[in-house]
């Protein structure tokens, strides 16, 4: 079968290179705002992909500032826009809205995968080319399919220079054929996920990590974020930032960046090795987006504990469960597995032994005791709800019949004691 994967590089650019990928990224933003702003005015059945590609070949002779983007990058901008409509009709997605120049990120296509010209150089370091920068380097991480190894079904099919907080990086189209995976033989087990004890699986252990910043690092960005906070208090209302502000900005950015990127590397040596280890991968379905909603309130209906809850928040959101579950899901499937998603409803609150839910149980934050009388069943609270999702896993699992290891599944069926 066909595989299609993006493999994210960063790249090193001269400052003249670096200079011409901003034009680029700032003409592709700018770009997308007339495509759309044209799009809408227009009447519906005025309306077509071709009417669009030739006003975005009109305005190219036009607007000379436009000329900086290649002409195949503003094809992939129309392309963009388009599908990003589709979603939207589809119910996929929102409909596209303008795009800000602080609010978005930069980035610039290179759709055909031939005019990359990726050369490896050394273990470090790879060369590629792009229209109207001309020749780059990146970090090699990675094989990529070049040169002899290239062929039809194994290729890099295109690229995107993306602009982050850290600097350029280049994410390539990498198209694979592999072969169809035999079905996983594995054991089967059940995550839970937590705060303060970031994967905790059904078999007793847990998978955790360090804070994704240093403390010298976490005091600077506290510092920094001080420093941005007094200086906002200083511009006068509706005046520019200043140059002092903007560098704090990027900063801060730059720090939140790093973390992002160490936590980003902790979820796939993770996922990868649980997905390797385990046939079936049971999660709690949650409603992440409506768990991370402010406390605040309303004026005439205040919230409470407000500053609790957005700490709360801010956890939650640092460990990106969605992403977790996500690299899970085709981790899995690429390796005959399956991640079988059930209801989050009472795996806390449930003794995995006997099945009975009962008040008090949850002695602590991390300690479980069942409080049924003929049972008493003691172990760490999210390795009791780990145990608890394994088993609504294999439920599900058992009501739909064979799955073929590549769909998740969101039915629960009644609870059955899981074996001590």
């Amino acid at each position: 079968m066909k595989r299609h994967r993006g493999h994210k590089a960063r790249l090193c650019l001269a400052p003249s290179q670096a200079s011409a990928a901003e034009d680029q990224g700032h003409a592709a933003r700018a770009l997308w705002n007339l495509v759309h702003d044209w799009w809408t005015m227009l009447p519906k059945e005025r309306r077509s992909l071709a009417a669009a590609d030739a006003v975005i070949r009109q305005g190219r002779k036009d607007l000379p500032w436009l000329g900086v983007l290649p002409a195949q990058a503003a094809q992939a901008v129309l392309k963009t826009y388009f599908q990003a409509w589709r979603n939207c009709w589809e119910g996929r997605a929102q409909a596209p809205t303008f795009k800000g120049r602080f609010r978005s990120r930069m980035a610039v296509d290179i759709p055909q995968g031939r005019d990359l010209q990726i050369v490896r150089l050394n273990k470090r370091w790879g060369r590629m080319w792009a229209p109207k920068i001309g020749h780059m380097l990146f970090r090699w991480t990675r094989d990529l399919p070049v040169g002899s190894r290239a062929d039809k079904g194994n290729r890099v099919s295109g690229a995107r220079l993306v602009k982050e907080a850290d600097g350029w990086y280049v994410v390539f189209r990498v198209q694979t054929e592999v072969p169809e995976p035999a079905a996983h033989t594995g054991p089967s087990v059940g995550i839970d996920r937590g705060i303060a004890k970031p994967l905790a699986l059904s078999d007793g252990t847990f998978r955790e990590h360090d804070p994704w910043l240093t403390e010298g690092e976490t005091k600077r960005l506290r510092r920094l974020e001080k420093a941005r906070e007094r200086r906002r208090r200083a511009r006068k209302p509706g005046e520019r930032d200043s140059r002092r502000l903007t560098r704090t900005y990027n900063q801060i950015a730059q720090l939140r960046a790093t973390a992002k990127r160490r936590a980003v590397d902790w979820q796939h040596k993770t996922t990868t090795g649980l997905a390797e280890m385990f046939s079936r991968i049971g999660v709690e379905d949650l409603q992440i987006v409506s768990m991370v909603k402010s406390a605040r309130g309303t004026v005439g209906a205040p919230g409470r504990n407000v500053c609790q809850k957005a700490g709360l928040n801010r956890a939650i959101t640092a460990e990106a469960w969605g992403r977790t579950v996500t690299m899970l899901e085709y981790k899995a499937a690429e390796r005959g597995g399956i991640v079988v998603k059930v209801l989050a409803r009472n795996t806390s609150r449930r003794c995995s032994a006997c099945g009975c839910v009962t008040p008090g149980s949850r002695e602590t934050q991390a300690r479980f005791v069942c409080k049924n009388p003929g049972c008493g069943f003691e172990a760490n609270a999210d390795t009791n709800a780990g145990r608890n999702i394994d088993h609504a896993a294999g439920q599900a699992v058992s009501g739909r019949g064979d799955l073929g290891g590549t769909r998740s599944v969101k039915r629960q069926p009644p609870f059955r004691p899981h074996a001590a």
